[in-house]
C-alpha cells in the first residue's frame, strides 16, 4: 500500500458511473416493480452501499477510509439503467474507488437479478466521472515562478561544524512547487544577523523565504523573536497547521516556537531545524501555502505584472 501518513486530510469527493444495458420489456418490469426477485433498484442501491464499504477488502491496495456519505441514483431509459454513485469522505487518500466499487456492484447486482428474464444482459462502461480534493486541488499557477530563499540557522552549520541537511530537504520538497529557489544561505543564531538578511532578501523582491531552525526551547533558539523583529503582520493558521499536523505524529510538537508571516509582501515561513521535522512541517502546508500569493497581490492584475517582469 501507498503511505499516505504525510498526507493531511482534506475533504474528497469522486463520482462514478455504470450502466446495464436491458431489453426494454425488462426495463419496463423494473420500473413497475414486478421482478419477482424483489426490488431491483433498491436492492441495488444497498449492494452498492455495502460494497463501497468493503472496498478495501476487495481491493488489496486500497486504504481502509471512512466514508461519510454514499449515494447511489437510478435512471431508466427504454433500454438501460444508468448508475451513478457519489461517494465523500474527509481523510488522507481518494475515495474513487469507493465510488467505482458501489456502481459496479450495483451494476451486478441488476444484472443477477433480472438475468433469467433477459440472457442478453450487458454491463457497460464503468468509470470515473469526477473526483475532488487531495493536494493536487490545491496547485497554484503562476505566471512565472515564485521567487523563493531558504535560510539555514545554526550555530553549529554556519561554523562548518555539521552540515545543513535540514535545508537541503526544504529546496527537495519545494522542487515540485510553483517555485525558483533563488537563494540559500547559513547563518549562526544571531538576531541580527537574521533580521538584516530576511530585510535583503525582502528589498531584493523574494517572494517567500524558509527558515530552518532556531525554533526550539534551547538558550540560543532565537528565530521566532527575530523574526517578530521585522513580521508586518503574523499569518498564525501557518504555524498552527504545522503543529498541528506534527502533533498527530509526535508528541514533541508542542515545543515548536515557529512563527509565520508578512514583511511587506514578503512571506517567512519558520521551520524547525531536524529533518524530520522540518518534512512533516512542509507535508502539512506544501502546496496551499502559496495561495497566500494570489490573495496579498490581488489575483490577476499581479499575475500580469509578474508576466511582465515588473514586481
Amino acid at each position: 500500500m501507498k503511505d499516505v501518513s504525510g498526507n493531511y486530510s482534506t475533504l474528497r469527493t469522486a463520482a462514478a458511473a455504470a450502466y446495464v444495458r436491458l431489453a426494454p420489456g425488462c426495463v419496463r418490469l423494473i420500473a413497475e416493480n414486478r421482478v419477482e426477485k424483489g426490488n431491483v433498484l433498491e436492492t441495488a442501491r444497498v449492494a452498492g452501499t455495502i460494497a463501497a464499504k468493503k472496498t478495501s477488502e476487495l481491493i488489496p491496495y486500497c486504504h481502509p477510509l471512512p466514508i461519510d456519505e454514499i449515494k447511489l441514483d437510478f435512471k431508466l431509459l427504454e433500454d438501460r439503467v444508468e448508475i451513478t454513485s457519489s461517494a465523500f469522505t474527509v481523510w488522507k487518500a481518494g475515495i474513487e474507488m469507493e465510488a467505482l466499487t458501489a456502481a459496479a456492484v450495483a451494476a451486478l447486482t441488476i444484472y443477477d437479478m433480472v438475468k433469467s428474464l433477459d440472457a442478453g444482459a450487458v454491463i457497460g462502461e464503468i468509470k470515473l466521472v469526477e473526483k475532488t480534493g487531495g493536494k493536487s486541488d490545491l496547485k497554484e499557477n503562476f505566471s512565472a515562478p515564485l521567487k523563493v530563499c531558504v535560510l539555514a540557522i545554526s550555530n553549529a552549520a554556519s561554523s562548518g561544524k555539521r552540515e545543513d541537511k535540514a535545508g537541503g530537504i526544504v529546496k527537495e520538497m519545494l522542487a515540485g512547487s510553483p517555485v525558483q529557489v533563488t537563494g540559500y544561505e547559513i547563518v549562526p543564531d544571531d538576531a541580527e544577523r537574521i533580521r538584516a538578511r530576511l530585510l535583503d532578501w525582502e528589498k531584493a523582491g523574494i517572494d517567500a523565504v524558509f527558515t530552518v531552525g532556531g525554533t526550539g526551547l534551547g538558550g540560543g533558539d532565537v528565530t521566532p523573536e527575530a523574526l517578530r523583529g521585522v513580521l508586518t503582520r503574523e499569518t498564525p493558521g501557518i504555524s498552527e497547521a504545522m503543529r498541528a499536523f506534527g502533533q498527530q505524529r509526535t508528541p514533541y510538537s508542542m515545543f515548536s516556537r515557529s512563527v509565520s508571516g508578512l514583511i511587506n509582501k514578503m512571506l517567512v515561513v519558520a521551520l524547525p531545524g531536524s529533518s524530520k521535522g522540518v518534512r512533516e512541517s512542509l507535508n502539512a502546508i506544501l502546496p496551499g501555502v502559496f495561495h497566500a500569493f494570489p490573495m496579498i497581490h490581488g489575483g490577476g492584475a499581479w499575475q500580469e505584472k509578474r508576466a511582465a517582469g515588473k514586481r
